[in-house]
């Protein structure tokens, strides 16, 4: 049988055989059957440009599976590789910029070949990312959380269910509040604002710092057993919105976020899904008000109203991530160059400092 393309082919010979046969004879009789000048032909199937990404430094040294794009991200065409003797024939370079040395030693020492593209990765937030020097100017791409990122992936989003829900029941509760935290620093915000929150309610916590690790189930199950969890982020910064936040709504608890804006949240999750400790002129005033909702279930339950049309994913950092820069790559063909690194992500994404009311 032949191909698409083929038959499309032979359909344009027979048009310009009859246009030719027309044009000497000045006859109309063809003209009729120039009719296929103007159909549509069959559209031609193009497979994917296959890109290939060479991933030069694990992500925090850690190997992870590099066939995944298609099966589990729909992402078609996407070559990863960990092989750096295909350097030369990669697309993009992408770097973990927690794994780059100081020095930039263990980055490519090749000349880089024109086509080719370095991606900038970092998911870490400004507070928590060194400046190295030497970055402006090196890189082509960014990849971030950031949503000004040329490529832009957050933790987590909400989608909408294939089917809507006439109801949702939260899981059973035991607990009014907790915290699961391993990096726990009296410097931190977040810890003062929780050290004045105890004063006023119970909250149980658990994490490396207070007891031992958790397992990924005894995870999962203490913020499920909470009817409000503390989705407190360790730095406040524009759109640094992490895990905290999205496996919480996933799990059934109701978030209480300290981090960037309402507003900033409200871009990601619908508003009635969380609780900002903005919206309470103090510690002492949020405290009343989770007591509030834990008597009063029909106040509480509000809070799962979106549940009903939407479900909270997270991303699969690093794999995902990956696989979203081949996408860019193929829809990007235009040269640049990332000049202003240090301004853009470490200056450009200060968020106000968060107020603490201690009373």
């Amino acid at each position: 049988m032949a191909s698409e393309s083929g038959r499309n082919v032979l359909r344009l010979l027979r048009c310009a055989i009859l246009v030719v046969a027309v044009l000497l004879t000045g006859s109309m009789y063809y003209t009729p059957s120039l009719r296929c000048l103007t159909q549509q032909l069959e559209p031609v199937h193009q497979e994917p440009l296959h890109v290939l990404v060479l991933v030069w430094l694990w992500p925090f040294n850690t190997t992870f599976k590099l066939d995944l794009c298609k099966s589990q991200f729909n992402v078609e065409g996407c070559l990863l590789t960990a092989d750096r003797t295909l350097y030369g024939k990669a697309d993009a370079v992408l770097i973990h910029h927690r794994d780059i040395v100081w020095d930039l030693s263990n980055l490519p020492k090749s000349p880089r070949p024109p086509h080719q593209k370095w991606i900038w990765m970092n998911s870490e937030s400004p507070s928590n990312t060194d400046r190295i020097p030497g970055l402006d100017g090196l890189f082509n791409v960014s990849l971030s959380y950031r949503k000004d990122a040329d490529i832009s992936l957050p933790y987590g989003w909400v989608v909408p269910l294939e089917k809507e829900l006439k109801h949702f029941v939260p899981p059973e509760k035991n607990k009014i509040v907790c915290w699961i935290v391993s990096n726990y620093k009296l410097e931190h915000r977040r810890v003062y604002y929780f050290r004045e929150l105890q004063k006023y309610i119970r909250i149980h916590v658990y994490g490396d710092y207070f007891e031992r690790h958790l397992s990924v189930e005894e995870y999962k199950e203490i913020i499920a057993s909470c009817e409000f969890y503390l989705s407190f982020e360790n730095s406040v910064h524009k759109d640094y919105i992490t895990e905290k936040l999205f496996n919480a709504l996933a799990l059934g608890a109701v978030p209480i976020v300290f981090g960037p804006s309402r507003q900033n949240y409200e871009r990601l999750v619908p508003s009635d899904a969380f609780i900002h400790v903005e919206d309470f002129p103090s510690v002492r005033a949020l405290a009343k008000y989770l007591y509030l909702l834990h008597e009063n279930e029909a106040l509480y339950l509000r809070y799962f109203r979106w549940r009903r049309h939407f479900e909270a994913k997270t991303s699969s950092f690093p794999v995902e991530h990956a696989c979203h820069t081949c996408k860019y790559i193929r829809q990007n063909k235009e040269y640049q160059v990332l000049r202003d690194l240090y301004q853009w992500y470490w200056d450009g994404s200060k968020g106000k400092d968060m107020p603490l009311f201690f009373y």
